[in-house]
């Protein structure tokens, strides 16, 4: 499976994901969220940064099921979905994972006919560290 490819200003998100919290990087003058990391705030351009933690709790604003798989390793858990999630307590950060029954459970855990644009999802961490998502109500 894919691993995260990281860099200086990237590098926190992971690490806070391995021990299962959620971070957006903000700037730490105007208070705006911002994904991807990036060294100067979009808004102020201010250099001063911070990571803050986010509840975790979001809703799907798109999602594709790729057909057939467009990576050799993921062929065995074809079909599986790939989320955008939209933070709802930063909406202008949207996070790409993976629906799921569970943390560490397969990419092709939950069917596609059950995702919905909109529905609520909760993130969750599993040995990988990777976020991803759960329905909040099954």
């Amino acid at each position: 499976m894919l691993s995260p490819v990281t860099d200086a200003d990237g590098a926190p998100f992971w690490q806070y994901a391995a021990h299962g919290e959620l971070r957006v990087q903000s700037c730490a003058d105007c208070g705006e969220a911002r994904f991807p990391p990036r060294p100067c705030c979009p808004h102020c351009q201010s250099f001063a940064s911070e990571w803050r933690q986010v509840g975790g709790h979001g809703r799907i604003w798109s999602y594709v099921v790729p057909h057939p798989p467009l990576l050799a390793d993921y062929a065995e858990q074809a079909p599986y979905n790939v989320v955008v999630v939209e933070l709802t307590d930063a909406p202008r950060i949207r996070l790409v994972g993976n629906l799921v029954t569970g943390p560490d459970a397969p990419l092709n855990s939950v069917p596609p006919d059950r995702i919905r644009i909109g529905a609520k999802v909760q993130a969750v961490f599993g040995g990988s560290g990777l976020p991803q998502w759960v329905l909040e109500r099954p």
